[in-house]
């Protein structure tokens, strides 16, 4: 899609733009690229980078900024992290992350996360599996069912769930009692895998409740899910967002509801190794102005949740990958050699 020349005057102009925050003009483009061209040239290659949506001009300035699209190209094509410079995972540990109880990990990962950045450091707790010792169904109305999951350790969870036919009490009390004979001490994942394979040999009405119940454990286990975030008071200080508290306060109510981070970290939590989401490229963002770098941490080489650093679009993205590879490096060893015995 870009020439050799367009594709440097690009990244030039990212790294500038990422360096000082200020639209960058064809007279700057061409010290920063060290090309000997002429402010005439830069400027028809400027056009052409426009008319691609790469970058864009703001109104206030005749210089120009990179579009999410053009963030989205220099981080695919023409980033390069440089590892020196950085302290090695071992050196951090020392004083970073020292194993422990799982809560006390992820919130110093958090903290890690904001200080290292300056911007917001989230973490998502790991994933308990939802096991259930007992399980009940209570007619509540017609199509309306409660179901009562209790969990080995006595955690009671009630949800109600909306059923295609009307069953009796007789036929709720005959699917808990094979639920509890046949799937008690298992995992929600578990139960769902085996009805599966068993579900032809199962009534239809009854198989259907039971799959309920399992979405039922699905979801309730999803609440479970804890997204612990540190540093959001560090966007106050981005000039991106302090100009404009619209957009600053859509973002605390971001952090505040947690709903949408669980979402945009489960996303992450699909993929290997560090990801960058840039704002306004897609749905997994929600706000524009926002870029995630994000990567997966595992216990025992099993991916149980995501970390990341939520920032500006403006941010240098080679520290923040970085930061969050060795942060979900130190979280993995800290985790994992931190369990209870």
């Amino acid at each position: 899609m870009l020439d050799d020349r367009a594709k440097l005057l690009l990244k030039a102009l990212v790294e500038r733009y990422i360096a000082d925050g200020q639209p960058v003009g064809s007279r700057t483009l061409a010290k920063a690229a060290g090309l000997e061209l002429s402010p005439a040239t830069i400027r028809n290659v400027m056009s052409d980078l426009e008319e691609l949506g790469l970058i864009a001009s703001p109104h206030t300035s005749a210089g120009r900024i990179p579009t999410a699209r053009g963030y989205r190209l220099f981080v695919d094509t023409m980033l390069t992290v440089r590892r020196e410079g950085f302290p090695p995972v071992s050196d951090m540990g020392t004083h970073g992350i020292e194993a422990g109880q799982p809560q006390r990990v992820i919130s110093n990962a958090a903290q890690m996360l904001s200080s290292l950045s300056h911007f917001v450091g989230v973490v998502m707790a790991p994933r308990r599996a939802s096991v259930f010792r007992h399980i009940e169904f209570l007619s509540l109305s017609e199509r309306r069912v409660l179901v009562i999951l209790v969990s080995p350790d006595g955690d009671v969870q009630n949800r109600i769930i909306h059923t295609q036919v009307n069953f009796s009490q007789t036929q709720l009390q005959e699917a808990a009692n094979f639920l509890n004979a046949h799937y008690s001490g298992l995992t929600m994942e578990e139960v769902r895998a085996r009805l599966k394979v068993e579900v032809d040999a199962l009534r239809g009405e009854i198989a259907s409740l039971m799959q309920a119940a399992v979405d039922i454990g699905e979801d309730a286990k999803g609440e479970q899910d804890e997204v612990v975030v540190s540093g959001e008071r560090n966007l106050l200080s981005v000039s991106e967002f302090s100009s404009d508290m619209g957009n600053l306060r859509r973002m605390f109510d971001l952090f505040e509801q947690k709903t949408q981070l669980i979402r945009l970290l489960d996303v992450s939590a699909q993929a290997d190794g560090v990801r960058i989401y840039i704002g306004g490229e897609s749905q997994v963002v929600p706000f524009e102005a926002l870029s995630v770098v994000t990567a997966p941490y595992e216990v025992d080489g099993q991916v149980v949740g995501t970390l990341g650093v939520i920032g500006p679009q403006r941010m240098p993205y080679d520290r923040m990958i970085q930061i969050v590879d060795v942060t979900a490096k130190l979280v993995s060893n800290a985790l994992s050699h931190g369990k209870p015995g």
